[in-house]
């Protein structure tokens, strides 16, 4: 027999849940010492493992207790159903991750304005309740949603979105800057290279996307997130001064060559 302070030595089960398990009826000791102290034999060690195996599968110990009890318990049945459970519990883990990413990178955004990025996340959740964004309505081939894919996304945690996040969130706190300024230029310099990166030569369909951010409509019923006019304006006065000073460094380039 051994004494309960070596069997929570053994299994780094505490002697007050030892005890516990005692007063519930889940593992009760056969026996005791004279001065009290309970004493288990290896056949209730074996049970302690089960108990502990079946805690860190999620099991309530009123369930454990029911399945190591009942000689005609349905073990197959038991474990699928617990199967279901953790899987639905993922799911419900992986939305809170979602939303909790959303709104880290909304509040990025929006230079740390937590309740202008739960309002404009809330937007994005009730328009996706009404119903799907319409580029999932529309009829896309293999390289259109191989474009679409390559946005960033707001529960995004992978460096493109992330990059793309921070360089909006920067635009954001200099947008009463001159879009000429050398901080400006620095991050507009950086998105164009993001965008060859990312999209290479489809200015098709960059163009395309630019119309629909610059449609409030559009963009919300695109599933994008909402990007004040002011913003998107100075953007594009921005890219218009690099797209100008970097034809500009071309042709002194060219003439330097010749």
């Amino acid at each position: 027999m051994i004494h309960i302070k070596d069997v929570a030595k053994q299994t780094k089960i505490t002697v007050r849940t030892l005890r516990y398990y005692d007063q519930i009826g889940l593992l009760s000791a056969p026996s005791k010492t004279e001065g009290g102290h309970r004493l288990y034999s290896e056949e209730e060690l074996k049970k302690l493992q089960y108990i502990h195996f079946f805690k860190r599968m999620g099991y309530k110990l009123q369930e454990i207790k029911d399945m190591l009890s009942d000689p005609d318990w349905d073990w197959s049945a038991g474990l699928k159903s617990q199967l279901s459970f953790i899987l639905e519990e993922q799911k419900r883990l992986r939305s809170m991750e979602l939303s909790l990413r959303e709104l880290i990178n909304g509040i990025a955004v929006e230079g740390g304005n937590e309740s202008l990025a739960i309002q404009k996340l809330i937007q994005l959740s009730n328009q996706h309740q009404k119903g799907l964004p319409a580029l999932k309505e529309r009829q896309l081939n293999v390289n259109e949603q191989d474009l679409w894919a390559k946005l960033p996304k707001m529960n995004g945690e992978d460096p493109d979105s992330l990059e793309w996040i921070a360089l909006l969130g920067q635009i954001k706190r200099l947008v009463k800057d001159d879009p000429s300024s050398s901080k400006v230029q620095n991050i507009i310099r950086r998105m164009a290279e993001k965008q060859a990166e990312q999209f290479g030569d489809k200015d098709e369909f960059v163009n395309e996307l630019w119309d629909i951010r610059k449609s409030p409509k559009q963009s919300e019923k695109h599933g994008l997130y909402p990007i004040e006019k002011e913003v998107l304006d100075f953007m594009e006065k921005a890219f218009e001064v690099y797209l100008s000073t970097s034809s500009e460094d071309s042709v002194k380039r060219e003439e330097h060559d010749e």
